[in-house]
């Protein structure tokens, strides 16, 4: 099956993924310019995480190494910028697929697969992800972006390990979508 080119992605209401890429290189460049960080999501996750036990367990947060360190004492752990991060892409992604009209409620699957076991398997995959980002130390959008950028040769490892991993399972899982 042949690529969509850019074009064609325009006609049917998505950006150009040339000129997005471009945007998101600068938007990269700009981060470590004005914040000396990269960009990710898994520490803005964690912060959440972090005010979210906060309410419900004030003292586990300040017990544990890993959540007093994002939210003990006076510190707000929502204070943090990658939390307007994650706010600002989610917000974007819905301006732009409210703009595009392509939001609505749906649970993508194949037809081997029912709509509970999708979302069963969702779960269970943003679960060993998120275990994953704290074992690497950073999620995959952190490692390819902010890590790649500066040529760390422990993010490019990372990244084909990700890319391979995918790839082979790729194919055993694709019977169920099919």
């Amino acid at each position: 099956m042949k690529p969509a080119e850019p074009a064609a992605i325009a006609a049917k209401g998505y950006s150009n993924p040339y000129a997005m890429g471009m945007a998101l290189g600068a938007v990269l460049y700009l981060s470590y310019m004005l914040t000396s960080h990269g960009l990710g999501a898994s520490g803005g996750l964690a912060r959440w995480v972090t005010w979210g036990l906060r309410v419900v367990a004030p003292m586990q947060v300040n017990s544990h190494g890993f959540f007093a360190a994002l939210g003990a004492g006076a510190k707000a752990p929502l204070s943090h910028w990658l939390i307007w991060e994650i706010a600002g892409v989610l917000v974007g992604g819905f301006v732009s697929g409210a703009l595009g009209k392509r939001v609505r409620a749906e649970v993508q699957r194949g037809w081997r697969i029912s709509a509970a076991w999708r979302l069963v398997f969702a779960l269970l995959g943003g679960l060993l992800v998120g275990w994953g980002t704290q074992l690497s130390r950073g999620c995959t959008s952190g490692q390819a972006l902010s890590g790649g950028a500066v040529m760390s040769v422990g993010r490019w490892a990372f990244m084909f390990a990700v890319f391979g991993g995918a790839y082979a399972v790729a194919y055993p899982l694709r019977k169920l979508w099919r």
